[in-house]
């Protein structure tokens, strides 16, 4: 069982005294104690793939140690919530309907199976071009633009409520939306037809990320999977690229790196649009990050700047992924730079974006705002972290994240190294109850 740490100890010990630093030297660079440290060297303490990674960037030895750690094991499994304990005991996220009345309809392992192909530049097997359905009269017949306009009005409230309230309570309701826009497309014909189920799987994919938000990875994949369907459904295969980044961002929650940049890499076919393809190479910078790859994940990143800033947004169609971040990749980059093992940068650009996000949208400024906290903590900066998260707490508890008490868990970590401070003892408490809420 110690022999990792011991190769790892071994290891690190080479390189710290190669690069000439003492042990206390050492200690103070990457803000843990000289005891920790001298545990890990003797391979007594097992490291955390974060520890390796800040290690690798005070060494500059370029993922080498965050390579002998490797991922961290999901020991989970695929259908254990990402929550926290306890979580599996919260209302389980309703479920995609099965739409078992399409005659000849392809299953949802069929349409991730095609739409996957075809954002890799493979035509269906069969050739054909898809439909909206059997039978659908011309354009000429469409009732007007008024329906799908109020629609799409109401689905951008959907998402603001989804940045103020817990996603227990937006679910039921995109579910039943979901299934009321679908059952309204079967009544209506032409343009309106395919704009309402178009706009139907643009409620499965919101649902999709509210589910995994709740910490059901499950539900997440399954939501997803059935917005696919529903966009085949009228015709439009982009939604399937977009799948493929969607199921990038769960494997970079689960700490898999080889996955993220897998899954995000299959969907920069220049077959897709402009914006799905800026998302996937920023998830790829995302999964280089986890691997402690520093220059692929940054070109990955300037590669999704120019993506994005070519993106000429439809004003008939909702925006694809985050919409409250004016410079989304600078953000990221600061999220990044925390992974690559460089806490102090990573604050410097995470102050500056996390004062630009507007107020209302809590959900985002938690997860960026703890985030920021985070890089402050490890850059030992452990007082201004603890006043930065504290302001959050509310949104915190607003958001009811998983993914966003992925990082807060992180924070507590870090904290505990610095007990003796009083403001992290202050902070303790409300800490913890925030990482523990009361299961419903």
């Amino acid at each position: 069982m110690l022999h990792q740490p011991a190769v790892f100890g071994a290891e690190l010990r080479r390189l710290r005294i190669a690069a000439g630093l003492t042990l206390s030297q050492f200690a103070a660079a990457v803000h843990y104690s000289k005891s920790h440290l001298s545990k890990i060297e003797n391979g007594l303490k097992r490291p955390t793939p974060e520890f390796a990674r800040m290690c690798d960037a005070v060494l500059g030895t370029g993922g080498t140690l965050a390579g002998l750690v490797g991922p961290v094991k999901n020991t989970r499994g695929a259908r254990t919530p990402l929550d926290q304990p306890g979580a599996a005991l919260r209302r389980r996220p309703p479920a995609p309907p099965v739409d078992s009345h399409d005659d000849g309809a392809p299953t949802r392992r069929q349409v991730m199976a095609v739409g996957a192909t075809w954002a890799l530049g493979v035509p269906p097997a069969d050739g054909r071009t898809p439909v909206v359905g059997p039978g659908v009269p011309s354009a000429s017949s469409d009732p007007g633009p008024d329906l799908l306009a109020t629609y799409r009005d109401l689905f951008a409230q959907f998402r603001r409520l989804g940045q103020l309230s817990p996603p227990s309570t937006v679910l039921p309701v995109l579910a039943e939306q979901t299934r009321a826009l679908r059952d309204l497309a079967e009544r209506c014909v032409g343009r309106t037809r395919s704009g309402l189920v178009n706009l139907s799987a643009r409620h499965a994919e919101f649902a999709g990320w509210m589910a995994q938000e709740s910490g059901d990875d499950e539900a997440a994949l399954s939501w997803t999977e059935h917005a696919v369907r529903l966009a085949d459904t009228a015709g439009d295969r982009d939604l399937a690229g977009y799948a493929l980044t969607r199921r990038a961002l769960i494997s970079y929650y689960h700490g898999d790196a080889a996955g993220t940049i897998s899954l995000a890499s299959g969907a920069l076919s220049p077959r897709l649009p402009a914006r799905i393809r800026g998302l996937a190479a920023q998830h790829v910078g995302q999964g280089h990050a986890l691997a402690g790859d520093h220059t692929e994940c940054l070109r990955h990143l300037e590669q999704a700047r120019a993506l994005l800033d070519a993106d000429r947004p439809d004003p008939q169609s909702p925006q694809l992924g985050a919409t409250h971040l004016d410079d989304p990749i600078t953000m990221m980059t600061g999220w990044c730079l925390l992974d690559l093992g460089r806490p102090r940068e990573a604050a410097e650009l995470l102050d500056t974006s996390c004062e630009r996000l507007p107020a209302h949208a809590l959900r985002t400024r938690a997860r960026y705002g703890i985030r920021r906290a985070l890089a402050h903590a490890r850059a030992g900066e452990v007082e201004h972290a603890c006043a930065l998260a504290r302001e959050l707490l509310p949104a915190v508890r607003a958001a009811d994240s998983a993914t966003i008490r992925l990082d807060l868990r992180r924070l507590s970590r870090t904290l505990a190294r610095f007990r003796a401070v009083p403001a992290v003892a202050a902070f303790s408490p409300d800490l913890t109850a925030a990482l523990h809420p009361s299961v419903l």
